[in-house]
């Protein structure tokens, strides 16, 4: 089972598609529209705006993942011991708080996500990770990377980060364009090797 967390435009066809291959792969999916009804950015400036009000209030974000990972467990063909997180961009910072949290995930899996947080683990943090990052994504240096290894070892955290050569912010995303020195945009190699990591990882954790 699976819940898919949205990017920073809220719900849009891409998380969709998402959605769709990961039923396609035979997974119950869900995408949480963190944001709610009605909230659907339509510009970079507008995402950004919305967006910070849940990195600027993690206990917010957390509390709106885990209202959409309730949802998720109590459809009828959900296993509930068997279900995890996966997010892209916004989606991906949102996943690593639900493992902060210590949701009630075999695991989570942060694609392109942001690493940093003002409220770091504190305790056993008990869902596998992964992150799945860009080596030259502005928004992820290497000293944010650092930090955030230095976090899921302070926590005894079961985790994995596989980085990406080339690779800017967004690469799994083929809206986001070729052109790398913007910041983001589609990597093709990436986009398909970081979804076979997902793919390995999620057979560790539904085993």
């Amino acid at each position: 089972m699976s819940s898919s967390c949205n990017e920073w435009k809220g719900i849009t066809a891409y998380e969709k598609k998402r959605v769709e291959q990961l039923a396609s792969m035979g997974y119950v999916a869900f995408a949480a529209d963190i944001y709610g009804k009605g909230v659907s950015p339509a510009t970079t400036e507008e995402a950004a705006r919305t967006a910070g009000i849940y990195r600027g209030n993690r206990r917010l974000l957390r509390a709106r993942a885990l209202a959409g990972l309730k949802v998720l467990k109590e459809f009828r063909k959900t296993d509930s011991s068997r279900v995890a997180a996966i997010g892209y961009c916004f989606g991906g910072t949102t996943v690593l708080e639900l493992a902060r949290a210590n949701a009630d995930v075999v695991g989570v899996v942060s694609f392109h996500g942001g690493l940093d947080t003002p409220d770091p683990a504190t305790g056993p943090i008990k869902p596998k990770v992964l992150v799945l990052t860009g080596a030259d994504d502005p928004h992820v240096p290497p000293v944010r990377r650092l930090a955030f290894e230095q976090e899921m070892r302070a926590a005894g955290a079961d985790w994995q980060m596989h980085i990406y050569g080339g690779a800017v912010h967004s690469f799994t995303n083929p809206a986001s364009g070729n052109n790398p020195s913007s910041g983001a945009a589609y990597n093709e190699k990436a986009g398909k090797r970081s979804l076979e990591a997902m793919k390995l990882s999620f057979s560790e954790m539904f085993r």
